[in-house]
């Protein structure tokens, strides 16, 4: 039995897990009477088109644009998400695997929108569409992941139970660039002679209400489902390009 430890919503709930980590293999299958498990991602409200190319799910970013993801269960169950932007959980920028991450609650038939990177049990921080070193994860150290959104969805065992959550959220705090330029210049050097370090990524913007709560909850540890979508600025995807196709929904 898996055991979460506590959860978050706001009208979401999110939960943080005190579990071995899943040893079995993650699998995915095609269901051809349509996905249980949906994900969008969202500017000015309106879903963003989505193409394929390298074998890959892709949206087209423009920098600065702010967004959101929308995550939809079309189930009969709850389900919990691990939800991850350029490696990072979007509840507490941790990089555990999914299984010990925190993650977002849907109830059966509902939708829920994740507009930023949650701070605590009251705010978030927008999500906008930036270059990789100005990105969360850059800022955070992270140099891996960048550009990928990802969500894995478990079913729940039993009903989730309100409780009172033990602590804050365990957000890392991030340097402030004018307070560490030196620093920064040394640990991103490499990373500017890249010519990736201009593709797109994920920056922590301005503060947003967005409020949560715990609950607690059992979930199965296999997976249900999960959606990969990747984004990048429009040098590198075109719409017009003969190669990509409409993206095909996965869930188990």
């Amino acid at each position: 039995m898996s055991k979460i430890r506590w959860f978050v919503l706001p009208f979401l709930f999110l939960l943080l897990f005190s579990l071995a980590p899943l040893t079995a293999q993650e699998s995915k299958v095609t269901r051809p009477i349509g996905p249980r498990f949906e994900v969008d991602v969202l500017v000015n409200g309106r879903p963003l088109p989505e193409i394929q190319a390298r074998g890959r799910t892709y949206v087209e970013a423009l920098r600065g644009d702010e967004y959101e993801i929308r995550l939809r269960n079309r189930s009969n169950e709850w389900v919990a998400v691990a939800l991850t932007v350029d490696g990072l959980n979007t509840i507490d920028a941790s990089r555990t695997s999914v299984w010990n991450g925190s993650k977002w609650v849907i109830e059966p038939h509902q939708t829920i929108t994740i507009s930023g990177w949650q701070m605590d049990s009251d705010y978030a921080r927008r999500f906008y569409f930036t270059t990789e070193r100005d990105s969360y994860a850059a800022k955070l150290g992270v140099r891996t992941n960048l550009g990928v959104i990802s969500a894995v969805f478990y079913r729940e065992r039993r009903r989730p139970i309100p409780i009172t959550p033990p602590r804050p959220l365990p957000h890392p705090i991030y340097r402030d660039e004018a307070q560490s330029s030196s620093a920064e210049a040394a640990a991103t050097g490499a990373a500017k002679s890249r010519s990736g370090a201009n593709d797109a990524a994920t920056g922590v913007g301005r503060s947003v209400r967005h409020d949560v709560r715990y609950i607690d909850m059992d979930l199965d540890s296999r997976p249900a489902g999960e959606v990969t979508i990747c984004y990048d600025f429009g040098r590198s995807i075109s719409e017009s390009n003969p190669k990509y196709k409409v993206r095909g929904k996965r869930d188990n």
